[in-house]
C-alpha cells in the first residue's frame, strides 16, 4: 500500500514508461519512482527542498530530477496520456466545458529572478493586485471536474484576455478520431462577459452561459441571446476544483521563482486529479 503522497502502484503503472531510467557509467541512478514520489512529497506538503525526508535520497538529486522533466514537459505528457485513458472510459464531458481563474499570492522569495530561457516569460508571471504580489491560475475543466488546460499570467491580468488562448490550443485525444477542440456549452462568469468571446463561441458552434454584467449596452439586432440559469448552476464543478487544487500547499502559496517551476508544479498535480478520476471510478 502506497504511504501518503506517495504514488499507488496501479497509478504508477500508467505512466512509468514516461519516466525512462537510463544506466550509464558513475554512481547506480536512483529509482525515477522514489524521485517522483519526492517531488510529490513537495507538491503536497508545501515544504522546502531542503526538508525532504531522508528516505527520499539527497534532496538535491530530487530537485535536479524534477528540473529535468519540467525542461521535458513529462508532466504535460502525463496529463494528454490520462486524457486519453479518460476518454477512452467515456469519464470526459466532450459537451460541458467552463473557464475560471484564481490569484495565488506569492512570497518575497519567489520574486527577484533573472530570464531564464526562452520558455520563461519577462514578469515570470508575477504582478501587483489587490492582494499584493500574485500569480493568477486559468483554468478550463469539463463538467466532471477534470482539468483539461492551464495558463500562467500576472495576478494584474484581466480573465478574458486568456479565454481564447485557453481554448485555442486544447485537443482532447481519441483514438478513434480527430481530437475534439471545442464543447458544446461553455460556462463562465461575468468576469468573461465580452461580446469578442461570444463571437469566438458562435465560430465554433459553442453555446455560452455567460451571465451579462450590469451596464449600459447598445441595442444589437437579432434575437437575444438567452441565458441557461440551470445550466449555469454547474459552473460550481471549476470552483470546487480551484478548492482541490490549493489543497496542495505547494500551489496554494507560491514559493517558486520562475513560472515554468510553479506550472510544473500545477501541471503535475493535474494528472493526480486525473488518475483520482480513472482509478475511483473503474473501482
Amino acid at each position: 500500500m502506497a504511504k501518503r503522497y506517495e504514488l499507488s502502484d496501479e497509478a504508477w503503472g500508467v505512466v512509468s514508461d514516461l519516466f525512462i531510467e537510463t544506466h550509464g557509467r558513475g554512481r547506480p541512478r536512483l529509482s525515477d519512482r522514489l524521485m517522483l514520489d519526492g517531488v510529490l512529497w513537495v507538491l503536497c506538503s508545501g515544504a522546502a527542498w531542503r526538508d525532504m525526508p531522508e528516505r527520499f535520497g539527497p534532496w538535491s538529486t530530487v530537485y535536479q530530477r524534477f528540473r529535468g522533466w519540467r525542461n521535458l514537459g513529462t508532466f504535460d505528457q502525463m496529463l494528454k496520456r490520462l486524457h486519453l485513458r479518460l476518454n477512452e472510459q467515456g469519464l470526459i464531458n466532450l459537451q460541458t466545458w467552463m473557464i475560471d481563474s484564481a490569484a495565488i499570492r506569492a512570497t518575497r522569495a519567489s520574486s527577484g529572478a533573472g530570464k531564464r530561457g526562452p520558455d520563461e516569460s519577462a514578469d515570470h508571471a508575477l504582478g501587483r493586485s489587490r492582494g499584493g504580489l500574485t500569480t493568477k491560475i486559468h483554468m478550463l475543466c469539463d463538467a466532471y471536474g477534470v482539468p483539461l488546460r492551464v495558463l500562467l499570467s500576472g495576478g494584474q491580468t484581466s480573465d478574458i484576455n486568456y479565454a481564447q488562448p485557453l481554448l485555442d490550443d486544447e485537443s482532447i485525444p481519441n483514438t478513434r478520431g480527430r481530437p475534439r477542440k471545442c464543447c458544446r456549452w461553455l460556462l463562465a462568469d461575468k468576469g468573461y462577459d465580452a461580446e469578442a468571446l461570444r463571437r469566438y463561441c458562435d465560430r465554433y458552434r459553442m453555446q455560452p452561459v455567460i451571465p451579462l454584467r450590469t451596464m449600459k449596452r447598445k441595442p444589437k439586432p437579432g434575437l437575444p441571446r438567452l441565458f441557461d440559469c440551470p445550466k449555469y448552476r454547474q459552473r460550481n464543478i471549476i470552483e470546487r476544483m480551484f478548492g482541490w487544487l490549493k489543497e496542495h500547499r505547494r500551489i496554494a502559496t507560491r514559493f517558486d521563482k520562475l513560472a515554468k517551476s510553479f506550472a510544473a508544479m500545477i501541471s503535475l498535480a493535474c494528472p493526480m486529479r486525473c488518475l483520482r478520476h480513472l482509478f475511483s471510478y473503474s473501482a
